[in-house]
C-alpha cells in the first residue's frame, strides 16, 4: 500500500495544478527555456556588406537551390559546407563569386529561417498536447486516490488503475525529456545559419 501511495504522491506533485512549461518569456505558453523569437532577420546573422538585390533570386539559380539545399542541412557538418561553398566560390569567375555568395547566403537564410518557424510551431503544438495529458493525469490521480480511500476498496481494480497510472507518467516524463531536446533545436539551427553566414561574408571580403 506504501508504494501505491508514493507513486500517487509522485503523480500529484509533478502534475499540480500549477504545472507550467512557462518560462521567462513574453509568451507565456512557450514551454522552452530558451527565449522564443519566432523570426530571424537577416541584420542578426549577416555581418557581411549589403546584399544585392539579385541575393534574392538564389533559387532561380538550379546549381545555387542545389548547394542551398546541401549545406542548410543539419546532418551536413558545418566543416563540410564550409568546403562545399569555398569550392563553388573558387569555381566561379571571379567577378561573379560575390553576387552569388550573396545569393547561397540568401537561399540559406531563408530555407533555415522557414525550417526554424516550423520547429518553433511544432514545439508549440507538442507542448499543447503536453499540457492536455497534465490534465488527464491529475484527473486520473484523482479517481484512483479516491479509489484508495474508498471503505469498500477493490484492490484489484485499484492494482490495475494505479499500474495503468504509473504508465501513463512514465510516458507523460519521456515526453517532457524529448521537450527539452527540442528546444535547443532552434538554437542549433540559429549557430548553423550564423556559422556559414559568418564564413560566406568572409569569402566575399576575399574576393
Amino acid at each position: 500500500m506504501k508504494r501505491h501511495l508514493m507513486i500517487i504522491g509522485t503523480a500529484s506533485a509533478l502534475l499540480a495544478p500549477d504545472f507550467s512549461y512557462s518560462a521567462a518569456n513574453t509568451d507565456p505558453e512557450w514551454p522552452c527555456i530558451q527565449r522564443k523569437v519566432p523570426q530571424l532577420s537577416i541584420a542578426q546573422v549577416w555581418n557581411g556588406t549589403d546584399l544585392p538585390a539579385s541575393a534574392k533570386d538564389w533559387n532561380k539559380d538550379a546549381g545555387i537551390e542545389r548547394l542551398v539545399s546541401e549545406i542548410a542541412a543539419r546532418r551536413n557538418p558545418i566543416e563540410n559546407a564550409q568546403k562545399q561553398i569555398e569550392e563553388y566560390a573558387l569555381s566561379l569567375p571571379r567577378g561573379q563569386a560575390n553576387e552569388k555568395l550573396a545569393q547561397i547566403f540568401q537561399g540559406l537564410f531563408d530555407t533555415l529561417n522557414v525550417e526554424r518557424e516550423q520547429v518553433i510551431s511544432g514545439i508549440s503544438r507538442y507542448a499543447d498536447k503536453q499540457r492536455d495529458l497534465a490534465a488527464n493525469l491529475r484527473k486520473e490521480a484523482s479517481e484512483v486516490d479516491k479509489l484508495r480511500r474508498a471503505p469498500d476498496i477493490d484492490q484489484s481494480e485499484f492494482a490495475r488503475r494505479n499500474e495503468q497510472l504509473k504508465w501513463e507518467t512514465r510516458i507523460f516524463e519521456e515526453r517532457v525529456q524529448s521537450l527539452t531536446f527540442v528546444c535547443e533545436v532552434p538554437t542549433i539551427i540559429e549557430q548553423r545559419l550564423y556559422g556559414l553566414s559568418k564564413f560566406i561574408s568572409q569569402l566575399m571580403k576575399k574576393g
